[in-house]
């Protein structure tokens, strides 16, 4: 048990050499409430509104009144937030690069969800909802309190109450 410990720990000292940190990519981090990297928040987040508006374009073809509603503000919301968050690269306050497509893991949520339809569908983009808008809020509360890039952190800091606004309402979708 201790090597394992010891491996453990030797990769989470290590992992920055691979763009992204083990500890963001597994969670442990979030778990441990540790500030993600500025490649890793940037990375995370352009990543997140990727599949927020990808995933609220085809509820917004697909859903009930309620949910193509809720989804029409998640695509204006975070088409907003993504392009703050270019902006703020570009300047060159930030070195970071924000990622040309989403990750394995949002573009498997993406086809599961293409692949469903009626309430199936809703369903599964209510769940999904909740569970990236914690993972949101978590990031952005997590870079807001401790990130390394002033003008990032303050970003941060403006956006939560946003995110922890959009998961009430997709904690509120299913009621």
């Amino acid at each position: 048990m201790r090597k394992f410990t010891l491996i453990a720990i030797g990769l989470l000292l290590t992992a920055p050499a691979f763009g992204e940190t083990v500890g963001e990519k597994t969670g442990v981090n979030s778990v441990l409430g540790i500030s993600p990297t500025t490649a890793d928040f940037v990375k995370e987040a352009a990543q997140g509104d990727m599949f927020e508006i990808q995933s609220s374009e085809l509820a917004a073809q697909r859903s009930d009144d309620a949910t193509k509603a809720f989804a029409n503000q998640m695509i204006a919301d975070h088409q907003k937030t993504s392009d703050q968050l270019k902006a703020t690269v570009q300047s060159g306050t930030v070195k970071a690069a924000i990622p040309a497509a989403m990750d394995s893991s949002h573009q498997k949520m993406m086809e599961e969800l293409k692949s469903l339809s009626g309430a199936d569908f809703t369903k599964k983009y209510h769940d999904d909802q909740v569970s990236a808008h914690k993972d949101a809020v978590s990031l952005f509360q997590r870079y807001a309190k401790g990130g390394e890039n002033s003008a990032l952190k303050q970003w941060a800091g403006e956006t939560l109450p946003n995110l922890q606004h959009h998961l009430e309402m997709a904690q509120n979708l299913d009621k």
